[in-house]
Parts: C-alpha cells; structure tokens; sequence
C-alpha cells in the first residue's frame, strides 16, 4: 500500500567518460567490441515478453566493414504487428494500474543498468551497427539515454504534483491518465537514445507500445530490449516489430485503439502518416497525439566580430561528428568575407588531421555512413556539385564503398545562398558556405531565415552584442534550438530540451516535461463534501 509522498533521486547528467588509454572503460568497450564482432547472432522480435523468430532472416553488417556479419534479425509480417497491438492491449491494464513510483523504479533501474553493467556492450553495439565514434556513442547510446530515463521520471513527479486549487468544502484534483489505447513508436537509427525515449516516455506513464525502430538500428536495439527486461519492464509494455512500415502502418493506423504516434525521421514520412491519420480519424476512440521531430537544414550564421579559430572548430565538429548524421548537424554557414580566409585556414586544417575508418580503431575521427542508400544520396549531391561552376570544393568531395560507406568529409563554397546543397536536407557529410559581404549581415540573416523550410537548430558567432541581440530576434522561428557562439549540435537532457518546429516536426521538445504532457489525458476530479439539499438560489426570493 502507497501511504507516502515518495520523493524520487534527483536526476543529474550522467558523466561523460573520457576513454582515453589505459583507462578501464577503454579496456571494456575493447573486450566488448571484439566479443561482440566473434560471434553471429539471430535477433528476434520481442512481443508480450516472448521472443519471436521467423524463417525470413535479415543479415546485419557494420557499415564501416560491409563484409562482416554480425548476426540476422527475423523479418516479420502483418499477423505480428496484430499481435504486438494485441499484446499492448492486454498488457495495458495491470501496467497503468501499477503505483507510478513503481513504474518509475523500473526506469530509474534501467538508467543505473546502462551506466553500469551494460555501459560497454550498448557502446560497442551501437559503435558496430551505426558505426558511431566511441565518443560519439558514449554520449548517445549511454549518457542521453540515462538521462532521459532518469529526468523523465523527475518530470513525471513534477507533473503529477501539479494540481488544481480547492475552495471551502470542495476538493478538486487532477490525474494524469495514460491515453486510452496503445502508442505506435517509429524510431530512427541515428540515435540509439532516441530510439528507446521514444517508447520509454510514453511507457512511464502507464502507456504501452509498439515499437518499430529503423532496420539499420536493429542490432543496438536488441541490448535496449535486454536493458528492459533486466530492469524488470512486464512483458507487453513495449513490443519490438521488425516490419515493413506499410505493412505496419496498415493495421496500426486502421485500429480503433490506436492513440499515439512518437515518430522521428523524415519530414515527408512524418506528413504521409499524418494524412493517413487524418483520413482514418472517425475511427479512433480519442484524438490520437502525433508527435514527430524530423528533419533539418541547420545554419552557422557568422557575425564580422566572431572569433575565426572558434568558427572553424564548431563547423569542423557541428558538420561532420557521426558523419553529420545528425538532424541537428551544421548543413549551412554563412561566413563574412573579412572572416573567411582565417576560418577556411583553421577549417582545412583540422579536415586535413581528421582521420576515416572503423570505430573500432579509436583514432579514427570520420566512419561510415549508414548503408549504401545513404551513401548513394549523399555522393550524388556531390557529384553534382563538382558539375556546377558556382559552386567550389575546398575540402573532402571523394567517397568509396568498396568496403564500407566512407565518404570524406566535403566543404562546399557557394556564391549563391539558394544553392541546391545551402537549401536541401542532405543528412551526411556535407557542408556548404555562403561567403557575404560584411556589411549585409542584416540582409543576411533574412536569406537564413527564409532558405529552409526547416527550423531545427541554429546558431549565432558574434561578439558584438547588439547583432547577437538581433540575430536571435530575426531567426526566433527558425530554430527551436537556438545557440549563441556554440555549434548548433549536442543537446543535453534537462539543459536544451530539443525539438523543432516549421518543417522540423512538432516541437515537443524530447528530454523536458512538455513532451510528457503528450502522452496523458487528464481528469479534473471534484470532489463536494456537503452537497446542497434545496434547489433553490438566494436570487429567487423576493425583496
């Protein structure tokens, strides 16, 4: 029986560790990485607790070293996305009854389990699947995503304690319901945080799901799943599908339960689904909540008194960390010309000393892209770009698949700021620079704000305060995170709350408690101790 107010751990940023040599979590992650890449293993579906295999095998390959197999997943169909559906269905009754601290103890175990046993094997999956630095899925794969488990139950208190006033003889309250039905989970593969917050928020609240993660994010999402079961989540609160998204997306979205939409990839899949949703809408029990971060074309806007040395490091990192693989990453930059020389010195001199290969070898700065649609795409933009006459290489341009998908990182300088590679989503690493006359900063930033449907990140260099002042005034709509002499990239849990808006999704900003508040249907309850016994009001008698 709860008869307490229980308060829980207060949630702090998980540290990031350093992996530099000779230290244990460098010794770990090695021993985690080779036993992982020894064996082949058969990755099933997870649904209502029991592991699902199929005949239909999917082989998995690092993208960095395509010739190597980690292991298969088993392909599924229609009749288990019915199941997964069916399996939160059951599931859901006990889960949301269950007392929200215990619920919470799941989560904040989960956190402690990642931190600590299962740091080394998270990193080394999500470093051999998506082919992520060991920095780069430190700060993803562990620190985020603890982060994530750990403040959201922060915020989950705090909603809860939010309640309504009473007046004399009345008490009003208010509980924060989970939707009625199940959530729908469609994660992306390149953020292993991302994928598991993405069924882990709405699950906290007493929601249960269904999970359909990026088929290039399969092989990190088995170890978020054991992660799960460790920390001891009941079978059916979240069900893991590896189905096509029409096959999917048919039944989900035809289903009278189906409440909720947690998406994140890309803006035209975000669309369809929300037309289809639209469409469907006369047969859901509730509004279903659609919420979706998507897709960016993320700016450097460069002020005449910017710090040139301090530009070239955060486009160097902003660009081309993950391969610039990140929604958030710096796709465009405009540069005053009295700067530019200096920052392109600074800029070709850090690309001249990144180093490209395996994860696995630790000095490598730059690893692979995806998988070859990716890489098809990107190189193509580049190809393109060695075509166009107003449009100049100064770094990288060359890419190779023979073994994995590298492509170097490229600096393209446009005259014009409308240029197909300043304008469109590339999602790799590409970067392309508008060099300005100094004296049309003003003018400058009106081509920003308008060049882009999208409205993600941004970010300001300027030491002159007056322009920093009016930078953020005129941009306010186009980046829900906005930063001031910082790259437009690494948002932390519980500091920069993240998400966008225009084209870039919903802006339900993950890792606060605004995007909690997305997954309850609250019930004001009034409560009358003396009730009237007489219908009559004063007003109805007479003088």
């Amino acid at each position: 029986m709860s008869n307490a107010y229980f308060e829980v751990p207060v949630a702090v940023n998980e540290p990031v560790l350093s992996y530099a040599p000779g230290s244990p979590e460098k010794k770990a992650l090695k021993k985690a990485l080779k036993e992982l890449k020894s064996k082949t293993i058969d990755i099933p579906m997870f649904i209502g607790g029991k592991r699902v295999f199929t005949d239909e095998k999917l082989s998995i390959h690092p993208p960095h070293e395509i010739s190597h197999t980690l292991g298969t997943y088993s392909k599924g169909d229609s009749s288990h996305v019915k199941d997964a559906i069916h399996a939160a269905l059951e599931a859901k009754k006990d889960w949301e009854n269950m007392p929200w601290q215990d619920r919470a103890a799941i989560f904040l175990r989960a956190a402690d389990l990642l931190a600590g046993p299962f740091r080394a094997k998270m990193n080394a999956a999500t470093m051999l699947g998506q082919s992520k630095n060991a920095f780069q899925a430190e700060i993803d794969a562990v620190c985020e995503l603890c982060d994530f488990f750990r403040f959201n139950v922060q915020y989950m208190t705090e909603m809860y304690a939010q309640q309504p006033e009473s007046t004399d003889g009345i008490w009003n309250r208010m509980e924060y319901r989970p939707l009625e039905g199940f959530i729908f989970a469609i994660t992306p593969f390149n953020f292993t945080s991302i994928a598991a917050n993405l069924c882990a928020a709405p699950a906290m609240l007493g929601n249960t799901i269904v999970w359909k993660p990026a088929e290039t994010q399969i092989y990190s999402a088995l170890v978020i799943m054991e992660i799960f079961e460790a920390a001891g989540l009941p079978p059916g609160v979240i069900n893991l599908i590896f189905t096509d998204g029409p096959i999917a997306g048919d039944i989900v979205f035809e289903h009278p339960d189906f409440a909720g939409l947690h998406f994140t990839g890309s803006t035209g899949v975000f669309q369809y689904l929300w037309k289809v949703i639209g469409s469907n809408i006369s047969k859901y029990k509730s509004y279903p909540r659609i919420v979706g971060e998507t897709g960016g074309k993320d700016f450097v806007m460069v002020h005449p008194s910017a710090n040139a040395k301090e530009v070239a490091v955060a486009l160097g990192r902003g660009a081309f960390e993950f391969q610039g693989q990140k929604c958030s990453a710096a796709s465009r930059a405009y540069v005053p010309k009295s700067l530019w020389n200096d920052v392109k010195k600074y800029l070709k001199e850090d690309l001249d000393d990144f180093k490209m290969g395996s994860p696995e070898d630790f000095r490598n700065f730059i690893n692979a892209v995806i998988d070859e649609k990716s890489f098809d795409k990107i190189s193509n933009y580049i190809a393109n770009a060695k075509k166009d006459s107003n449009v100049e290489i100064i770094a990288g341009g060359n890419y190779d698949k023979s073994k994995g998908y590298f492509i170097e990182p490229t600096v393209i300088v446009s005259q014009d700021p409308k240029s197909t590679t300043m304008c469109e989503e590339i999602f790799g690493p590409v970067l392309t620079i508008h060099v300005y006359e100094d004296k049309d900063f003003e003018k400058v930033l009106e081509i920003v704000d308008t060049t882009s449907p999208y409205a993600l990140t941004g970010s300001i260099f300027s030491n002159d305060r007056y322009a920093t002042i009016l930078a953020a005034e005129k941009l306010k709509n186009a980046a829900g995170n906005f930063y001031i002499n910082d790259k437009p990239t690494g948002a932390v849990v519980g500091q920069q709350p993240f998400g966008g808006a225009r084209a870039s999704g919903t802006n339900d900003k993950a890792g606060s408690i605004l995007n909690l508040f997305r997954w309850v249907s609250p019930r004001t309850i009034k409560e009358n101790f003396v009730p009237p016994s007489n219908y009559r009001y004063p007003f109805l008698q007479e003088e």
